[in-house]
C-alpha cells in the first residue's frame, strides 16, 4: 500500500506514530483514576448519601443500625451513630468543606471508627478499623453490635430512671434527654421536651461543675414550685446533668423551719432563760429572757459562743458565783458540761447582786446541750420570809405555858410548841415519821384516867362537821387535874390546848360536866 512513496516519507510516519503513541501513554499515566465510591466487598460497612439521601449501604451496614423502612436521611444516621461517635458530622457540608473527616468512639474498647468523605457530590460513609489498633482484634462488625447492644442497655437504665438526666452542648442546648426529663416537661409546661430548650433555664444558669445547687421548678397553671437538687458533670460532647427530686426534703426542711420558728416565739415568751448548744458545744439558740437575766451582749450570743466562753463571760460579769480558784473552777465547768450531758445537773446560784438563780442542764438529741436559767429571788425571799415567820410564831408559842398541838384536817400533827414537848415528853421534830392523832392520843392516854375525851378528840379531828369548841377535865395519873380545850380554826385544821390553870374557858361549851377517874 506504500508502493511509490519514498523510503524517507515511510520514516517520518513511523516515527511520528511512535511520538503520538508515547505521548498519548504519558497523559493516561498522567491522568487520575476516578475513585471508587462504592464497598469493595460487601462485607464492609458502608452508607453512600447523595446529598442528605441514603441511596445505597451494604448488608452489614443496614444490619449495623435500626434506619427507618422509608427513605433515609443524613439525620437518621446522625442520630443512630453520634452517640458512639460524638464528633459525627451533624450535616454532611461538614464533609464537602473538609473533604475527609474522622469521628473516634470515647470508648477505647471500641476498636472502630467513621470515615467521611465527599467524592464528586457523593458522601461516603465507612466505619473502619483505628489505624493504632491491632489488626487481630475483634471484627469490626462485632465490635460495633456489642457497642451498640450496650448503648442500648445503658439507654433503658437512663431511661428507666425517675430522675430526670440530659445533656447540654457548650451553647447551653440540649441534646439529648432521658424519659424521666420529657415527663418533667409535659408536667411543667404541659408540652414535651424538645432539644432546642432547656428545662431548668439557659447554660448561664448551670451550677458549677461537680457541685451541687437546688433548683425550683413552677408548674404553669397551678403555680405549685417543684424542687431538684442539680448536679453535673462534664463529658467530651458537652454537660451531663442529673436532677433528684428533693420535694419530701424541702417540705421536712419547710416543716422544720416553721416548727422552730413556733419554738422561737414560744421561748421568746418564757421568763426563764434559755441556751442551747450544739454537739460542738456552740450555742445555737437563745431567747430573750437570757439576755435579760444575764445582761450578756446579744451580739455576743449572736455570735455562737461555746460553753466556755459563755461561762467565762457569766463570771467576769459577775452573773454567777465568784470561784475561790479560777483552776478548779474551770475543772467545775467540765464537770457541769458533763452532768448537763447526763441531764442530771441542778444548782442554785447565789449571785452578789442579791438575786438568785436556779441553774438545770438537761440533754437534748444528737449531743446538744440546753441550760435554763431562772430567776427564783422572789420565791426564796417568800420562802425565807415564810420560814422567818414561822420561826417567829413558834418562838412565841414556846414562850406560852399551855402545852398546844395543832393536827390537819387528815389528822397529822404539823405544829407544837415546847410546852407539849415537856408535858408529854415527845419531840415530834425529830422523829422520822409523821405523828398522827391516832398516835397522840395514845401517848395522851397512856398517861392520864380513863377517859370518853379521847376518842372524842379524834373524831371531832377528823370529822368536818358541827365543829364547835369545847373542853373538857382530864387528870393525869399523877393526880394533876388539867383542861382540854378542843378549838377549830382555818382549813379543817384543829387546836388542841391542854391547860394546868382550871379556869374554864370562855367561849368554849363544857364537853362533859364531871369526868369519872378509872
Amino acid at each position: 500500500m506504500f508502493r511509490g512513496v519514498p523510503i524517507i516519507e515511510l520514516m517520518i510516519l513511523a516515527i511520528t506514530c511512535l511520538v503520538f503513541a508515547y505521548a498519548a501513554s504519558r497523559f493516561l499515566a498522567a491522568r487520575p483514576r476516578a475513585r471508587t465510591v462504592g464497598p469493595d466487598t460487601d462485607e464492609d460497612i458502608v452508607w453512600i448519601f447523595d446529598g442528605a439521601d441514603l441511596v445505597d449501604a451494604t448488608t452489614r451496614a443496614r444490619q449495623a443500625i435500626e434506619l427507618p423502612d422509608g427513605p433515609c436521611l443524613w439525620r437518621d444516621l446522625h442520630e443512630e451513630l453520634s452517640t458512639l461517635y460524638p464528633t459525627f458530622p451533624k450535616t454532611q457540608d461538614i464533609v464537602k468543606v473538609s473533604g475527609q473527616l474522622v469521628a473516634q468512639a470515647p470508648d477505647p474498647k471500641n476498636p472502630s471508627e467513621i470515615h467521611c468523605e465527599w467524592i464528586d457530590g457523593i458522601t461516603r460513609v465507612s466505619m473502619r478499623r483505628r489505624r493504632e489498633d491491632n489488626p487481630q482484634s475483634a471484627d469490626l462488625f462485632n465490635a460495633f453490635a456489642d457497642a451498640a447492644q450496650e448503648l442500648e442497655t445503658l439507654r433503658f437504665a437512663v431511661n428507666s430512671t425517675h430522675y430526670p438526666v440530659w445533656c447540654v452542648d457548650d451553647a447551653g442546648d440540649v441534646i439529648w434527654f432521658n424519659t424521666a426529663y420529657d415527663k418533667l416537661s409535659q408536667t411543667v409546661l404541659g408540652k414535651p421536651a424538645r432539644k432546642d430548650s432547656a428545662l431548668f433555664g439557659p447554660a448561664g444558669d448551670i451550677p458549677i461543675p461537680t457541685k451541687r445547687s437546688r433548683r425550683g421548678l413552677t408548674i404553669s397553671g397551678s403555680g405549685k414550685k417543684l424542687w431538684f437538687d442539680v448536679s453535673v458533670v462534664q463529658c467530651d460532647v458537652g454537660t451531663l446533668i442529673y436532677a433528684v427530686d428533693v420535694n419530701a426534703i424541702v417540705d421536712a426542711e419547710l416543716a422544720q423551719r416553721n416548727f422552730v420558728q413556733t419554738l422561737a416565739k414560744t421561748f421568746a415568751q418564757l421568763s426563764i432563760g434559755l441556751a442551747i448548744f450544739d454537739r460542738n458545744r456552740q450555742l445555737v439558740l437563745f431567747n430573750p429572757a437570757l439576755v435579760d437575766l444575764t445582761a450578756l451582749p446579744a451580739d455576743f450570743l449572736s455570735g455562737r459562743p461555746t460553753i466556755m466562753s459563755f461561762f467565762d463571760r457569766l463570771r467576769d460579769s459577775r452573773m454567777m458565783p465568784e470561784p475561790k480558784n479560777y483552776n478548779s473552777w474551770r475543772e467545775q465547768m467540765a464537770e457541769l458540761v458533763e452532768a448537763a450531758t447526763d441531764g442530771r445537773y441542778q444548782e442554785t446560784w447565789s449571785l452578789p447582786s442579791g438575786s438568785v438563780y436556779s441553774v438545770s442542764g438537761r440533754q437534748h438529741p444528737d449531743g446538744a446541750v440546753a441550760f435554763l436559767i431562772e430567776d427564783i429571788t422572789a420565791e426564796i425571799t417568800l420562802t425565807r420570809r415564810f420560814r422567818s415567820d414561822l420561826e417567829l410564831w413558834q418562838s412565841v408559842f414556846d414562850q406560852i405555858d399551855d402545852a398546844i398541838a395543832v393536827f390537819s384536817m387528815t389528822g397529822d400533827l404539823v405544829f407544837s410548841n415546847t410546852a407539849y414537848h415537856e408535858l408529854w415528853g415527845v419531840d415530834p421534830e425529830n422523829s422520822f415519821a409523821q405523828t398522827s392523832i391516832l398516835d397522840s392520843s395514845r401517848t395522851w392516854q397512856r398517861q392520864c384516867m380513863a377517859s370518853p375525851v379521847w376518842g372524842d378528840i379524834r373524831d371531832f379531828v377528823t370529822v368536818q362537821e358541827n365543829r364547835a369548841e369545847w373542853w373538857a377535865r382530864i387528870d393525869r395519873k399523877s393526880g394533876e387535874p388539867m383542861i382540854c380545850s378542843v378549838n377549830p380554826i382555818q382549813r379543817g385544821a384543829t387546836m388542841i390546848r391542854f391547860s394546868h390553870s382550871m379556869d374554864e374557858p370562855r367561849k368554849a361549851v363544857q364537853k362533859r360536866p364531871e369526868l369519872t377517874a378509872g
